[in-house]
């Protein structure tokens, strides 16, 4: 929060710049591809530790053999093993979605559960993971608390909190609960796209004005124009 910032003027703030960003990147969404809530919650824990991109490379291969949840808790797992080696930590992630699967099909009938309290009790899933089922899956509002979504919550000087559950907790009293999913898609890709870790493009940044962290980065336009990606994650 900015010196002397009232908490209305916090919301006003907040939300100008989530106004902003939605104009900047009118086509923000989940940059996993998925056809249904299986699936999503699937990529999703695979995505771990790797990119979006290297994920949707293998999710053909992966549903094809693995259609839904009874046949992922079937499947063999040195045949499992081989279809996500390339995302790295390939024995770790075959265990979890063999266990996902598993619990899936023993509790849910092998159905993904549209409820928050019943995800996280899934082995693997964390609050994070569940949010971005329910968002974007279900159309259940939810915030993604990503190392993304974190750092620019911070920067903005929406909250200091470090911890995610708490991020969330207190971005979600800055937000109606309807623009939860939307607003963390804003603020993952801006920060994929321009608010990097590591020298943001704080000249080419559409909420400059608003942001208490500006000049982290270059504030030269033209510099900071070189560092902008066009894409997420590669």
């Amino acid at each position: 929060m900015l010196d002397e910032e009232t908490p209305t003027g916090l919301v006003r703030r907040a939300r100008k710049i989530d106004r902003a960003l939605a104009e900047t990147y009118p086509d923000a969404r989940c940059e996993l591809d998925f056809d249904n809530p299986f699936e999503l919650l699937v990529v999703t824990v695979l995505s771990a530790q790797t990119t979006d991109k290297r994920v949707n490379a293998v999710r053909p291969t992966l549903f094809a053999a693995y259609p839904d949840a009874a046949a992922m808790a079937a499947a063999e797992r040195d045949k499992l093993e081989q279809i996500v080696g390339p995302l790295g930590f390939f024995r770790a992630k075959t265990e979890s979605l063999l266990k996902l699967s598993q619990a899936l099909v023993e509790r849910y009938d092998g159905e993904v559960p549209p409820r928050l309290a019943d995800l996280v009790t899934l082995p693997g899933v964390g609050r994070k993971t569940a949010n971005v089922v329910l968002g974007n899956a279900f159309g259940i509002p939810g915030i993604t608390v990503d190392t993304h979504f974190g750092r620019l919550a911070r920067r903005f000087g929406w909250t200091d909190e470090t911890d995610p559950v708490k991020v969330e907790h207190a971005i979600g009293a800055l937000f109606p609960k309807r623009d939860w999913t939307m607003l963390s898609h804003h603020l993952i890709w801006h920060g994929r796209r321009i608010c990097h870790s590591r020298n943001p493009a704080c000249g080419a940044c559409p909420v400059a004005r608003w942001c208490p962290a500006f000049g982290e980065g270059p504030t030269d336009p033209v510099a900071a124009a070189k560092l902008v990606k066009t894409e997420g994650r590669a």
